[in-house]
C-alpha cells in the first residue's frame, strides 16, 4: 500500500504547532484528501474512503453540523483506550492562551450513546479542564488509506487518566 505523504499545513512547522481551522488539521495528520467545511466530509468521503462507527487509529471522527457547531467538526483518532474511550488528535476546539486554533494531541473522548456506536460523544475541553458538557453528534469514521501522521499521538499518553476523564467526570487532578 502506497503511504501518502503527510505535511503540516503551511502555517506550523511541526503538526502540533500548528493554529488554524480544524479541516485543514485533519487532512494533514490523517492524509484524507477532502476538502470543504468539516459537516460535508461524511458524504463527500462516500465512494471515495471507506466510512463506519468504528474508530481506527488514524481515522477522522466527522461531527455533525449543530448550532454549536455551524460548520461541524473533524477529528483524528490517536489512540483507542477501551471500548468507550479513545483519543483524538485535532485542531480548533479548546482555548490555548486565550485563542482558538491550535492543534490538540491525544484528547479524551467518550462514546455516551445508548447504542455504543459512537454516535454521540463528550469531548475534553481545555477551558474547563474535563470533559465539556455538551453532547455532540457524530456522522461517523472515515478510514484512511495511507499512514497517519507520526505526531498524531504521543509517546506517552495517559490512559488512566482518559478513563477516570470518562468514568469520573468529576474529579479533578491534585495540584
Amino acid at each position: 500500500m502506497l503511504a501518502l505523504a503527510v505535511v503540516a499545513p503551511a502555517s506550523a512547522q511541526s503538526l502540533l504547532d500548528y493554529v488554524g481551522e480544524c479541516v485543514p488539521f485533519a487532512r494533514a495528520a490523517s492524509g484524507i484528501r477532502i476538502y470543504g467545511n468539516a459537516w460535508t466530509w461524511w458524504d463527500q468521503a462516500a465512494g471515495r474512503y471507506d466510512r463506519g462507527h468504528r474508530p481506527r487509529v488514524g481515522s477522522v471522527m466527522v461531527f455533525a453540523k449543530t448550532p454549536r457547531l455551524p460548520m461541524g467538526h473533524v477529528a483524528v483518532v490517536s489512540r483507542i483506550v477501551e471500548k468507550r474511550v479513545l483519543m483524538l488528535t485535532h485542531a480548533n476546539w479548546s482555548r490555548q492562551n486565550g485563542e482558538r486554533g491550535h492543534a490538540e494531541q491525544d484528547v479524551t473522548l467518550y462514546d455516551v450513546s445508548s447504542a455504543n456506536d459512537w454516535s454521540s460523544v463528550k469531548v475534553w475541553y481545555r477551558d474547563n479542564d474535563g470533559l465539556g458538557g455538551g453532547i455532540y453528534p457524530v456522522q461517523g469514521f472515515i478510514y484512511a488509506q495511507g499512514r497517519a501522521a507520526p505526531e498524531l499521538t504521543g509517546a506517552h499518553p495517559d490512559d488512566v487518566g482518559a478513563l477516570i476523564d470518562a468514568y469520573v467526570p468529576d474529579a479533578r487532578p491534585l495540584r
